[in-house]
């Protein structure tokens, strides 16, 4: 697949309780068992979350599984990985966390050119109701796309 964008992981609990105002795709620091076990699709971005700490960002509580023949190379599953950004993306996010409430989320976990890279996403958490409101909105558009396919059959 050269130069295409392959998809290895997701986070679709991030957009259901979370607006996404805007999105940065940034390098994430990795040893090579890490790589070879995100290759293999085994990551979970569920319970993950970025912060910035003195001019830097990093990622937690993003689960890497051990890579099974990577014997004493493995690393801790959920420790804390850097992320690569720009200094003037970090300072913008920095702004925008201090201010105005935002959360950093990861949104995706992607390959670009043979580089592990994650999608982070700048989220306002959804209320309760917003997240009614998504599902009702959801809902009304499954059953028209039921009734415009039946209706074609």
């Amino acid at each position: 697949m050269a130069g295409g964008k392959k998809i290895l992981a997701t986070n679709k609990k991030a957009r259901h309780d979370y607006f996404i105002e805007e999105t940065y795709e940034c390098g994430i620091e990795l040893k090579g068992t890490e790589v070879k076990s995100i290759r293999a699709g085994r990551i979970n971005l569920k319970e993950g979350y970025a912060s910035v700490e003195g001019g830097e960002v990093f990622l937690r509580q993003v689960h890497i599984s051990p890579y099974e023949q990577g014997n004493i190379f493995n690393v801790d599953p959920v420790r804390v990985r850097k992320l690569l950004l720009h200094k003037y993306e970090i300072r913008k996010l920095i702004g925008a966390i201090k201010e105005k409430g935002y959360s950093l989320v990861p949104l995706s976990v992607y390959l670009v050119n043979g580089k592990v890279k994650v999608e982070l996403g700048l989220a306002k958490g959804k209320k309760l109701y917003d997240k009614r409101e998504d599902l009702a909105k959801k809902d009304a558009q499954r059953r028209m796309q039921r009734e415009l396919s039946d209706r074609h059959q």
